[in-house]
């Protein structure tokens, strides 16, 4: 991403994001609403050092001279295995100048201009979801549904599945979260069973289904037995508990737990292509990148978008080549560095 974007996103934002030069939660500790993590942000940086504390090894002896990065997901080829996370509510998360219509369209637009896939969010105020429709009759890519009470949540699910998405999903970690709670919309944990029930719904007309909000092999292990087709590691960018460790730090045990049964992803202080070798390294199939996604949107709209997607593609196809990955595939634990 141009310094001219987060310039111009940094104008933008004031009063939601600093557009710091890394993003790290330290300057936004406790605003959520807003870009920062829950109450000591400690959520946040776990996700962020985490990630930075997983070193590679470097090899320049081999034979790979131009690494493939892209892979395919849930039947979806993509020219690099990174997906703009889910993240709705534009005009009290983020920035004022910016609509809900444009800035989704944005991302889904500026993630299917690099060749891969965007994925839009959920909310309270109605223009959230309708913002994800009219982006998803335009663009192919991902919609996330709050795990609401009641009718309301299938007749979302209704709503999108409408729009021919590449899959669905449904991010489980919402419960609790502070924006909704400040709106009168609280959402709680679900059962195994209420889980099973939304998923196979899907199921029946005809989409993958992706649940987002696993931090434990347990949990990973009740998505498996709910019939779900996917999982994102997450912590919901630490805005939901605090205290939480980093996903990097989780994602081993989960990856080994469910490794061949269904497909894993992860979010969480993803910035770089290095930071996406290490994700997955560590045992994700793909990753999902929020806050520089944002800024990107808000500062250079499609553009803007495109423009981060293809760099970290590029970054990430330097790193695959000093350390001897040819392939997505070749990515593996062996590329890490343990003392």
């Amino acid at each position: 991403m141009s310094d001219d974007y987060r310039s111009i996103a940094r104008e933008r934002m004031k009063g939601f994001c600093r557009v710091c030069p890394v993003c790290d939660g330290r300057a936004c500790a406790g605003e959520v609403p807003g870009m920062g993590g829950l109450t000591t942000g400690a959520s946040f940086r776990n996700n962020v050092t985490a990630l930075a504390d997983v070193t590679l090894n470097m090899t320049v002896l081999h034979d790979v001279k131009t690494p493939d990065t892209s892979t395919t997901v849930l039947g979806v080829k993509l020219s690099v295995p990174v997906l703009a996370a889910p993240i709705g509510g534009v005009s009290f998360n983020m920035t004022k100048d910016v609509s809900e219509d444009d800035y989704i369209d944005a991302v889904l637009g500026g993630c299917a201009a690099a060749g891969t896939l965007g994925c839009t969010g959920d909310g309270v105020p109605p223009f959230i979801i309708d913002g994800a429709t009219k982006a998803l009759k335009a663009h192919k890519g991902i919609p996330f549904i709050k795990p609401w009470e009641g009718k309301e949540l299938y007749e979302k699910l209704d709503t999108v599945m409408e729009c021919k998405p590449a899959a669905v999903g449904m991010d489980v970690d919402a419960a609790g979260l502070v924006t909704l709670r400040k709106m009168g919309r609280p959402v709680t944990p679900m059962s195994t069973a209420e889980l099973t029930q939304v998923i196979d719904y899907a199921h029946k007309k005809g989409y993958s289904f992706i649940v987002k909000g696993i931090m434990t092999p347990q949990d990973a292990e009740k998505s498996i037995m709910a019939g779900a087709d996917a999982i994102v590691v997450s912590n919901h960018g630490g805005r939901i508990l605090d205290h939480c460790p980093g996903t990097a730090t989780v994602l081993p045990r989960i990856a080994a737990t469910v490794r061949g049964r269904i497909t894993v992803m992860v979010d969480g202080g993803i910035r770089t292509g290095v930071d996406v070798l290490k994700m997955l390294a560590l045992g994700a199939d793909a990753v999902l990148i929020g806050r520089p996604v944002t800024v990107a949107a808000i500062g250079g709209l499609t553009d803007g978008v495109n423009a981060y997607i293809t760099s970290v593609t590029q970054q990430l196809s330097q790193a695959m080549l000093l350390t001897g990955c040819g392939s997505v595939r070749d990515i593996s634990p062996e590329i890490l560095y343990h003392a």
